[in-house]
């Protein structure tokens, strides 16, 4: 048989034909943009080695093998519920991580962190000027414009000393390459700034779809520089074991979700301003078991938003007596409110003259170059070269004649707007900065199974710590959809991507962030419970039981409309009141024929537009479970994201009345595995308390109205038979009674029985016992008064006669329960105010 001389000689040859094949049709249908700095492409033309590493494991794993490996990281994306909001929408969106990472050599990152570390240290030695003696403004070398012309100078901090001597703990730089090729700062972030949270999940998923590649690239590793910052916290403190705090703005902000995630992976208490009280020049948390200290915040609002007393009065961000704490000095910042002084474009033209004087040293970085038009000859420089400048806000991204937009280039402006802005600068030149013009630099994009350059920025962070500012090795990289761009938002179509660092030997830094050695002391404390948090964990547990109860109800439904053989009353009696139990919930309305139950029992299912259905009720469990998700594990997240998917499928696409039946039993499923997280999984500690009374309660209380639903008005053994399916009965009803379901005793087991899970009496014993575990605020010996009415409404069932039971009876223990869950949220849920009296408060912690 003849042999084709250019066929290869066995598989294995077709296989690594077909590699080198793929990759070098990789790089030679990728086309940098000509002028503009690329990082597959050096200077000379030639792909990096760096990079050719990386794409020859890619090409080696084939089309099918590479798209595998990205649909795996995009199911991880939603298996953590890795999230982000752009400004203004109500609705999350999921993170947008790119395919392929950015890649850093050593000696490259090497340059970078120096500059990094330098420019942070310089930051801070101009905070501590600006906000102490301010040599710097009466000595001339910064005009007193810049400072106290920016929005970010907060004047109750003048004079202030930071608790352990920094006003910068954690700082942010986006850099970019310039036209050499070298790294230039775009801009600085001190206010609080975000990213560093994301860069690990991206990290964490991109290593997961990658992880032979990951080692093999001997990348550095980002848990020592997490483990370092939160050290550096902990020593800036000035109580030993401190309570470290970070502080969201809420679950509306944009980056909510990593706020979360790096409370979880921290270790710290996520807080509101809510949850933060002053009392005596201190700050502390509201919690469960009274106030209690604060040591340290790292914020994530905005200065101005931090003191309604002294900053903005409108706040509802913040807490009042905020500054007074800070300045009396028993709370540690991270950063400082003021520090956003820093990020103004203003004082970007002054920072290589300060460095040389605060430092003696030039900037390792260099900032993209930047006149103050605030100066008369500096404004004159602009005006004259307006074309070829791009004109930014000193203080900010808003002033007039700049269309709304950060930024304009003159050349890009018709006459009309170039005639507003120059009037605009010339009447008001200290609100307005001169830039060259950016142009980023690309890295490779995977599109539809090719590489295409796009334009990235890359945020770069250092953290403060007792041996000196450390730097994160990475980073997080913003990259665009568009070939041409001068700065990216993560709004619509842009992307993240992972930074690599390529070491050059196999990384030695820490994997975890637990200590390097076993000095740690062995504690069991549970730590104290914000109220907030406690009460979104009770509401979660409540409407996970609720949309339970409604789920029992549509399978019920579904049930009796299977096996009904006729229109007699013993037939329609448990339907009619399924279905009116059901209305009366909310869950669904009144339909007209032809099959009414299935359409009812759908909608209680899966419609959200009415508020009992189980879908709604399962959607405002996950909005409580998102504000405290640092408390749940991923496993509980996942299937409460998984429930809600499938209910919203349901209601896409109407399924089949027999598949209603089977929707309602596998969301069922869900619901009794998350319950089962919750029992084996959740520490016994308030949290659990807290998620598990909420269930409780919620059970007892629906128990209550099932009871005066099927067991009044000359219940048929239909009706009595559905509400022991209710209540998950009826295998212990038959074990007990030969006869058919009875009045009383389906009324003891399902009201009275303390052996019973699902009965009221059952709930209430678990619910005293977790009353009587939770802290006292008041150190006396006596009964709180949920405590009382707890153990009451305990007593009043153990003593009950199921035979002398009715609606009326039935609909008083409900009214007990209600009560008594109101009670519940007045002591532990108060966020207004400390909720013990001032003259019986125990000590502040």
């Amino acid at each position: 048989m003849a042999v084709e001389l250019d066929a290869p000689a066995n598989d294995a040859e077709a296989g690594l034909g077909e590699e080198a094949g793929r990759l070098a049709a990789w790089i030679a249908d990728y086309k940098p943009m000509p002028g503009v700095p690329d990082e597959l492409i050096g200077p000379d033309g030639r792909p990096r080695a760096h990079w050719m590493t990386l794409l020859e494991t890619l090409a080696g794993l084939g089309r099918r093998g590479v798209e595998n490996r990205f649909a795996a990281a995009a199911r991880r994306i939603n298996d953590m519920g890795v999230t982000y909001r752009v400004r203004g929408e109500a609705r999350e969106r999921p993170w947008p991580l790119g395919r392929l990472p950015l890649l850093l050599t050593e000696s490259e990152w090497s340059e970078i962190a120096a500059g990094v570390a330098q420019r942070a240290e310089l930051l801070d030695r101009i905070l501590h000027d600006v906000y102490g003696d301010a040599h710097l403004v009466s000595e001339g070398a910064l005009p007193a414009a810049v400072v106290a012309g920016s929005p970010e100078f907060i004047r109750p901090m003048c004079g202030v000393a930071p608790v352990g001597g920094r006003w910068l703990r954690f700082y942010a730089v986006d850099i970019g390459r310039g036209p050499d090729g070298k790294w230039w700062v775009l801009g600085d972030r001190a206010q609080a700034p975000s990213g560093a949270g994301y860069a690990i999940e991206n990290r964490l998923i991109l290593a997961r779809a990658f992880p032979s590649l990951y080692r093999e690239m001997k990348v550095r590793r980002l848990a020592g520089f997490f483990r370092d910052f939160r050290a550096g916290l902990a020593a800036a403190a000035t109580r030993n074991d401190p309570r470290i705090c970070l502080m969201t703005p809420g679950p509306w902000s944009e980056t909510y979700a990593e706020q979360v995630y790096l409370a979880r992976y921290l270790g710290f208490l996520l807080v509101e301003g809510e949850d933060l009280a002053t009392s005596e020049g201190k700050l502390h948390v509201r919690t469960v078991a009274g106030l209690k200290r604060a040591d340290v915040v790292w914020r994530r609002v905005d200065a101005d938003w931090l003191d309604p007393l002294e900053a903005n009065a409108a706040s509802r961000l913040g807490a009042p007596g905020f500054f007074d704490a800070i300045r009396r000095g028993s709370v540690a910042m991270a950063n400082m409110p003021g520090a956003g002084l820093v990020e103004s474009r203003a004082l970007m033209s002054f920072l290589p003259a300060l460095a040389q004087r605060l430092m003696g040293e030039s900037l390792r970085l260099p900032n993209v170059a930047t006149w103050w038009c605030g100066q008369e000859a500096e404004r004159a420089e602009i005006l004259r070269d307006f074309d070829s400048r791009a004109i930014a806000g000193a203080f900010g991204d808003k002033a007039e004649g700049l269309l709304g937009a950060p930024a304009a280039v003159g050349a890009e402006l018709d006459a009309a707007q170039k005639d507003r802005l120059v009037a605009a600068i010339r009447a008001r030149g200290m609100d307005y900065v001169g830039q060259e013009v950016v142009k980023l630099s690309t890295t490779p994009a995977w599109d539809n199974g090719a590489l295409t350059p796009r334009p990235f920025s890359l945020r770069i962070f250092a953290a403060a710590t007792p041996e000196g500012w450390k730097v994160m090795p990475g980073g997080f990289c913003r990259v665009s959809d568009r070939r041409d761009a001068r700065a990216i938002t993560m709004g619509a179509g842009a992307q993240t991507v992972d930074v690599w660092v390529i070491g050059q030997k196999a990384s030695e830094h820490a994997t975890t962030l637990l200590p390097p050695n076993n000095d740690v002391p062995v504690v069991r404390v549970p730590g104290h419970l914000p109220s907030r948090a406690a009460d979104n964990l009770f509401w979660m547990g409540r409407y996970l039981e609720r949309a339970e109860a409604t789920l029992r109800i549509v399978r019920c439904l579904c049930n009796r409309m299977t096996e009904i053989q006729s229109n007699t009353i013993q037939g329609r009696q448990p339907i009619e009141r399924c279905e009116r139990l059901l209305f009366e919930w909310g869950a669904a309305a009144p339909f007209a024929a032809p099959h009414p139950g299935a359409v009812i029992a759908l909608t209680a299912a899966s419609n959200a537009d009415f508020h009992g259905s189980a879908r709604a009720v399962v959607g405002e469990a996950k909005r409580a479970a998102s504000i405290i998700r640092e408390r749940l594990s991923q496993d509980m997240w996942q299937l409460l994201v998984r429930l809600e998917t499938r209910l919203e499928s349901a209601a896409a696409r109407p399924p089949l009345e027999p598949e209603i039946l089977e929707l309602t039993e596998r969301a069922l499923h869900t619901l009794a595995a998350l319950s089962g997280l919750m029992d084996e999984n959740f520490n016994r500690v308030s949290g659990w308390a807290f998620i598990d009374l909420g269930k409780r309660m919620e059970r007892a209380i629906n128990t209550c109205r099932f009871a005066r639903q099927f067991a009044d008005n000359d219940p048929t053994i239909e009706a009595l038979d559905a509400l022991l399916e209710l209540v998950d009965s009826q295998i212990t009803y038959r074990s007990r009674y030969l006869a058919g379901a009875a009045l009383a005793p389906t009324l003891d087991i399902t009201l009275l029985d303390p052996f019973n899970p699902r009965s009221v009496a059952f709930q209430m014993r678990r619910i005293d016992e977790h009353l009587a575990s939770l802290p006292a605020l008041v150190d006396d010996g006596m009964m709180e008064p949920q405590r009382r009415l707890a153990v009451s409404l305990r007593a009043d069932l153990e003593a009950e006669d199921a035979r002398g039971l009715d609606a009326k009876r039935v609909r008083a223990v409900e009214q007990k329960l209600l009560a008594l869950a109101n009670a519940i949220s007045e002591r532990y849920f108060s966020h207004s105010s400390d909720p013990a009296p001032a003259d019986k408060r125990s000590k502040l912690a």
